[in-house]
């Protein structure tokens, strides 16, 4: 070889070494379309010569996103066949409204990069050799209706709003009736969508977060009568119909209240991804199921206080929180309050001095998916600043049954001189005792936690001053608050003191969230919890799980059930004179200072009617995303997953 021709040599051994070795690996699908949401697809690969535990498939949507811009990766070392250089993996998906493939890469130690991580600190996967990419993209069945349906209350009591999701403008109606064979009313809904400049921020508006989100659609079904179940379809001939769902519609006359309450619930994806998702929400989602079986025609809602998908500006995981509750939110009316990862960015309109907590939680949303995926009742809104959509859903009210429901925002301006001040007083000096004698109010940020109490504290301040009195001055029954990722309760309050006057308050943001607090003792200093438990804290629970709510107008019950079991761990009673009855709690080892008790309430009704069910319309549709050995890779690799609680926990 002459000198002359070295630098082509080496030209082409640079050429081997990056080009993609499409040659020798295949990929391929078991379909080529999907039926709906949460149906699986079968991807298959032969050919990986001397597999390592570091090669991944990469999902992709649209087919033509960068490298980069996966939704979504799995290890082959998740089949167990891939150390012969074949294998498969199964993947319930969700209709993104473009088609999807599949990339296989090969990633070596040496490349791991430490500053290219997720949001748990994990390295993400390298890019640099493409080793095969899938002949045929997935897509989904056009002509079969729309996705994403739920149902929320509106300002009048014989009306029902259902929202869904479509990938175009059409029109859209509702058509609804007390029976399946007979849906004769119809409502035309109407359509809006945000754009990737409407987000503030990255990832939100950068092309590693950004997917269309389609088409946000809303009817109101009108002059239902009073407590009777009604079914419903969504879509048009055109595009397509749902299938026939139903629900209770709300019955003034019943003095009942039944409510399934939790905060911080976020989804379960089936592959990892940039940013952590929820396991645990799938079991809130599955023992909630099995309660509205137990319900019969009694109507009910969901209560989701703030931190809702947990997106954080990776839009597909709203896909998946949509799909995943459908089954809950189809039937019931699904309510919400906004939470920092719906809102929180640097330049938001309300941020004095003392807000430090409010930083980069929003993922660059700025509040806008939020917005405009939900429609609360009220007319609640603050201008973002940006051009983008007001932000809205921020606080409102209603009443069902016995108990007056008022949410608020922590995250927007509620101190003297605001509007929301001025709603919460004129609402709370409002309420008619007489027809409701409880009074819920619940937002996302504790007023009280013995969690991390450095984070918040300027706000806490800020909400002891401003809101506490009203809460006291108008006998406020029950405070329920989220962003904490446990169960907690306390006493009746009023400026940190137990008494006889001030609402009980409640941290539920025990619903899906998976770092927690730690309230177990250090190792060394057995006795000192790392967050120690005053008196007024008569009750912290160590698990996933959600509250149920039940009330007439002598009493309302609030129990904490908890997900590994579906059984009641903590119980509380009050009755509509504002006395505080005694409480059964049965605790953990994760629960220092509980209050002894078998449990046992009387909302066994609800667990024995229905238990253990399998739940098959849960398994058809949502069972899948857990089902799939979700991130367990299998790689051996030499870096421990990091869950820091200064970042998650909140």
């Amino acid at each position: 070889m002459t000198i002359s021709q070295t630098p082509f040599i080496f030209l082409l051994l640079l050429l081997a070494f990056f080009t993609p070795t499409h040659q020798n690996v295949s990929v391929s699908l078991s379909k080529t379309t999907l039926s709906k949401s949460g149906d699986s697809v079968l991807i298959q690969w032969s050919g990986v010569d001397s597999p390592s535990k570091l090669d991944w498939l990469g999902i992709y949507s649209p087919p033509s996103s960068h490298y980069d811009n996966f939704i979504g990766y799995k290890f082959l070392s998740s089949s167990p066949t891939w150390e012969s250089g074949s294998g498969s993996i199964s993947l319930p998906l969700v209709n993104l409204r473009s088609n999807y493939s599949f990339r296989i890469f090969r990633w070596t130690e040496a490349e791991v990069d430490r500053n290219h991580l997720d949001q748990d600190h994990n390295p993400l996967p390298g890019t640099a050799h493409l080793l095969a990419t899938s002949d045929d993209e997935l897509t989904f069945e056009s002509g079969r209706g729309p996705d994403q349906i739920h149902l929320s209350y509106t300002d009048a009591d014989d009306e029902m709003r259902v929202m869904f999701l479509t990938s175009d403008a059409g029109e859209r109606t509702v058509r609804y009736g007390p029976s399946d064979d007979s849906l004769d009313d119809v409502a035309v809904a109407h359509v809006e969508r945000y754009e990737r400049e409407d987000m503030c921020d990255s990832p939100a508006n950068a092309s590693i977060g950004w997917r269309d989100p389609g088409f946000i659609h809303g009817a109101v079904m009108t002059r239902l009568k009073k407590g009777l179940r009604y079914y419903y379809k969504v879509g048009s001939d055109n595009g397509g119909w749902s299938k026939t769902h139903s629900f209770v519609s709300r019955n003034g006359d019943s003095d009942e209240t039944t409510a399934f309450m939790f905060g911080d619930m976020g989804t379960a994806t089936p592959y990892a991804t940039f940013s952590r998702t929820q396991d645990e929400s799938i079991s809130t989602v599955k023992w909630i199921l099995r309660d509205i079986e137990a319900l019969g025609d009694k109507p009910a809602f969901v209560s989701h206080i703030g931190d809702i998908s947990y997106a954080r500006g990776y839009s597909w995981l709203w896909d998946q929180f949509f799909s995943q509750i459908e089954p809950l939110a189809s039937k019931l009316p699904y309510h919400v309050c906004i939470g920092n990862h719906e809102y929180d960015w640097p330049l938001q309109p309300w941020k004095p001095e003392w807000a430090t907590m409010y930083g980069k939680d929003g993922g660059g949303e700025c509040g806008v998916p939020y917005s405009l995926k939900f429609n609360m009742p009220g007319n609640s809104s603050e201008p973002t600043g940006t051009g983008a959509p007001a932000t809205r859903n921020l606080y409102y009210s209603f009443d069902i049954g016995s108990v007056h429901f008022v949410y608020i925002s922590t995250e927007t301006n509620f101190v003297q001189g605001s509007k929301q001040l001025e709603f919460i007083k004129r609402d709370l000096e409002g309420v008619d005792r007489r027809k409701t004698p409880f009074v819920v109010v619940q937002g996302h940020r504790p007023m009280y936690t013995t969690s991390n109490e450095r984070g918040d504290a300027p706000m806490r301040e800020k909400m002891l001053e401003h809101l506490e009195p009203l809460f006291v001055k108008n006998n406020v029954t029950l405070a329920l608050w989220g962003h904490v990722h446990r169960y907690e309760r306390f006493c009746q309050l009023n400026n940190y003191t137990c008494g006889s006057v001030g609402p009980v308050h409640v941290v539920i943001g025990m619903a899906g969230h998976d770092s927690q607090p730690l309230w177990k003792p250090r190792p060394d200093h057995l006795t000192d919890p790392i967050y120690p438990q005053p008196k007024r804290s008569l009750y912290r629970g160590g698990e996933f799980g959600y509250a149920r709510l039940v009330a007439t107008k002598q009493k309302l019950t609030l129990s904490y059930v908890g997900n590994h079991d579906g059984k009641v761990h903590d119980t509380l009673e009050i009755l509509a004179s504002g006395q505080v009855l005694g409480v059964s709690s049965s605790g953990g080892a994760d629960e220092p200072g509980v209050i002894g008790g078998s449990g046992e309430s009387t909302f066994s009704w609800f667990v024995k009617g229905a238990s253990l069910l399998v739940l098959g319309i849960f398994v058809g549709r949502v069972g899948g995303y857990i089902s799939y050995a979700r991130k367990n890779a299998g790689t051996g690799n030499n870096w421990t997953p990091v869950k820091s609680e200064d970042m998650w926990s909140l």
